[in-house]
């Protein structure tokens, strides 16, 4: 934690700064740097509620952490290898894939097993879809319970499902192997509360515009909470407009260097068209990314949901098949 005094403090201004840490943190150590002191409290939770009446101590100007102060469990650098459900070991790419939303049983159970032939590792099955406007389809919600299980049953496949409320999280995490928290709901930390506790794996996708920063402070929330095993997921922000980002590989690859976490790419809701996506899938892959959260399905064009933006089996086979055997970068 690093103390910046206001322009123009003098030095009885610093000593009357380190009087009132002594006594306010007995026993931390204090180091001087041009500005300001830095100071290391026992932990966390005494850095975070210590830092709002340090702010209002006579001459501080703020008060400012590293990213391994506020994140000690994500920024861990633990290097985490899956052997269940996911398996990141030996470096090689992981592939989920399946449509935006389960919709028609016959269909899903049709693209999983074409899905697994063509290279998947795991099945996107999404129930519920948090929509911007209220007359979106929302997914078919329970009664698909049922339809993903005979998918999980018929392929071997493990199962990538959303969240979107704290009230689904158990019932889900019976059948599915891996809890997704999505973009909108990154900040929901009720939900990445609960979802931690669950004892499955975490799918923490990127929020629209968060900082490198908000994104660790998330995955910080489902370690502290419980979470054992943890993946990331850049989507992009999807401004959809001339010469905007769509993903954004710097954050990626900080992301991967800060975390040690495995980190994959969502080309579909970054790019919402097909062919872009595949192009920017292959983009990230090179880039490093350790896999994909793609949306593929046998028949986009019947799907109420993405479609415009969901490869097709074949596509997702190209590109499954040229990037399978090759390491992380």
């Amino acid at each position: 934690m690093k103390i910046h005094l206001k322009k123009g403090a003098g030095k009885e201004a610093g000593r009357a700064l380190r009087r009132s840490l002594a006594a306010a943190l007995p026993g931390c150590r204090f180091l001087a740097f041009p500005g300001g002191l830095e100071v290391r409290p026992p932990s966390p939770e005494r850095a975070a509620d210590f830092a709002p009446r340090v702010e209002n101590m006579p001459g501080v100007a703020r008060v400012s952490f590293s990213d391994e102060e506020l994140c000690p469990l994500a920024c861990a650098r633990g290097g985490k290898l899956f052997s269940r459900p996911l398996d990141f070991s030996g470096g090689r790419k992981v592939f989920i894939a399946g449509p935006c939303a389960v919709e028609d049983e016959k269909l899903y159970l049709a693209s999983a097993v074409a899905l697994k032939a063509a290279g998947a590792h795991a099945l996107r099955a999404a129930l519920f879809k948090p929509r911007s406007s209220p007359y979106a389809f929302q997914g078919i919600g329970w009664p698909g319970l049922g339809i993903i299980a005979r998918a999980k049953k018929l392929t071997g496949l493990p199962l990538v499902t959303e969240a979107t409320d704290t009230r689904q999280v158990q019932r889900l995490a019976a059948v599915c192997d891996v809890l997704q928290v999505g973009a909108r709901n990154m900040r929901n930390y009720e939900l990445l509360k609960e979802t931690a506790r669950s004892g499955r794996t975490v799918l923490l996708k990127r929020g629209m515009r968060a900082t490198l920063r908000e994104w660790l402070l998330s995955a910080e929330y489902l370690l502290r909470h419980g979470a054992r095993k943890l993946i990331l997921c850049e989507r992009g922000d999807a401004l959809n407009l001339p010469g905007a980002p769509l993903l954004d590989l710097a954050l990626m690859a900080a992301a991967r260097k800060a975390t040690g976490l495995p980190v994959l790419a969502d080309p579909s809701h970054a790019s919402r068209d097909r062919e872009i996506a595949a192009a920017l899938a292959a983009k990230a892959l090179k880039a490093g990314a350790d896999g994909l959260l793609i949306e593929a399905s046998l028949d986009p064009a019947r799907a109420r949901v993405d479609g415009r933006q969901t490869v097709t089996v074949e596509t997702f086979g190209a590109l499954a098949g040229k990037f399978r055997c090759k390491p992380r970068g």
